[in-house]
């Protein structure tokens, strides 16, 4: 299946505002409009059960709102809801070792990262050298990102293992929640993703924001 029907359904759902939260949202909120129509930041089609999730941006915020479109028996909306923009990147920080340095000691190819005394702002160095990797920065659930990282980090235990040691390379999480009505959810850890983070010897480090505006009903 392509993602047109499943995008055109989601669209007519920003439309006819079946759904309360539809409703809601869009009273204190707009989506990211392009070419006179909803802008679609992600279609993700990789649920097992056949569920679609389409991400729309919104403006002038960094989290989404998401709508679930049932793809079986046919395709309809099931669920809205917003989605929190999810960051989740493994990151090395050295006083000692350069970027290039840092990139050396895995066989992983890096997302990005800097050298210590570089330009921060104005006239502020960075005090550390920094690599980090983040193989999904697309619009996604904090589980499937953080599956998606391990899975990356996996490939080169070895590598990874040195960047621990020599330079306290751990997972770093940033995540913007809309705060419509103060309850905020949260990331959840199974037991699966807890013992691949153990065998990896990994700490992860979490940056929380509550953004947006409150919901009027």
């Amino acid at each position: 299946m392509t993602d047109t029907l499943i995008i055109q359904k989601a669209r007519e759902e920003l439309s006819a505002k079946t759904f309360g939260v539809t409703e809601q949202f869009l009273k204190i909120h707009e989506v990211v409009y392009e070419n006179g129509k909803p802008k679609i930041a992600r279609v993700d089609t990789e649920k097992e059960d056949g569920t679609a999730i389409v991400y729309f941006p919104v403006n002038d915020e960094i989290f989404y709102l998401a709508i679930y479109v049932d793809t079986i028996p046919e395709v309809s909306v099931r669920h809205v809801n917003t989605e929190s923009y999810n960051s989740v990147y493994f990151q090395a920080v050295s006083e000692v070792y350069s970027f290039d340095e840092l990139s050396k000691m895995t066989e992983l190819k890096s997302t990005g990262g800097r050298n210590k005394g570089d330009k921060r702002g104005g006239n502020v160095l960075w005090k550390r050298s920094s690599i980090f990797f983040e193989p999904n920065p697309e619009a996604d659930e904090f589980e499937d990102k953080l599956k998606k990282l391990l899975d990356f980090l996996e490939q080169d235990k070895t590598g990874i293992a040195i960047l621990i040691d020599k330079a306290n390379g751990h997972i770093q999480v940033a995540s913007s929640f809309h705060n419509g009505n103060t309850m905020l959810g949260g990331h959840y850890l199974d037991k699966k993703i807890i013992k691949r983070m153990s065998n990896l010897n990994l700490a992860i480090y979490f940056d929380l924001y509550a953004d947006g505006k409150f919901y009027t009903d």
